[in-house]
């Protein structure tokens, strides 16, 4: 005999019959299941993975200034928040960021713009660096990043920058040529602050991490 499974819907609407999932104020079952499934669009996804590539390295410091004022490459601050998939902000994860100079050249040396940072109890993290170059394996400018925190899946990810020669003027459409870049929520948009003296661009990053 094939045994009956019920739907998500059926489930709860025998909740809502039996009592199990109520509202604070007076409305009828269509309402209250609409608005059970409105909540859970509501839940945020986890940022998108992407490639660890070949030069991530072990020990790099807590700082959050990269760059000093004499480094060649346009100034950039990338922020953002690190919370999880229940909207919740994830103290003490630990964000490590690492990233090409100005014309495309990792540090395996030292600890040029690298650094691990500590997600302290705001749930924010921002750098001070400057703008990544391009380089012949990985055409498309990008900074990486790996995320852990306990309780919660490591991520390894990376930003892009939509203002990127790479991209045409065109993320939406182009933002996977070549297969570089694994999903367009990954392009951010640049903003542009014109300093005394010195412009800077800017850009947000937030991290929402899977909990387990």
């Amino acid at each position: 005999m094939k045994r009956h499974i019920p739907t998500r819907r059926q489930i709860l609407e025998s909740c809502i019959g039996r009592g199990l999932l109520i509202a604070s104020v007076p409305m009828t079952s269509s309402s209250l299941f609409a608005m059970w499934q409105q909540g859970e669009k509501m839940a945020a996804k986890p940022t998108s993975t992407d490639v660890l590539g070949p030069f991530f390295k072990k020990g790099a410091p807590n700082e959050s200034k990269l760059h000093a004022p004499s480094d060649p490459g346009f100034p950039l601050r990338v922020a953002g928040k690190v919370f999880n998939t229940r909207g919740e902000k994830v103290v003490g994860a630990r964000v490590e960021i690492w990233h090409a100079d100005h014309v495309g050249l990792y540090d395996l040396q030292g600890f040029r713009y690298r650094t691990k940072l500590l997600i302290e109890e705001k749930g924010e993290y921002s750098v001070d660096t400057i703008m990544p170059g391009h380089y012949d394996d990985r055409p498309a400018q990008h900074i990486h990043y790996l995320i852990s925190a306990p309780g919660h899946r490591t991520l390894v990810t990376q930003v892009y920058f939509a203002t990127d020669p790479w991209f045409e003027g065109d993320p939406d459409k182009n933002f996977n040529k070549r297969g570089l870049v694994s999903s367009r929520e990954l392009v951010r948009p640049v903003t542009l602050f014109e300093q005394p003296g010195a412009p800077r661009a800017t850009v947000g990053f937030d991290i929402c991490l899977e909990k387990v």
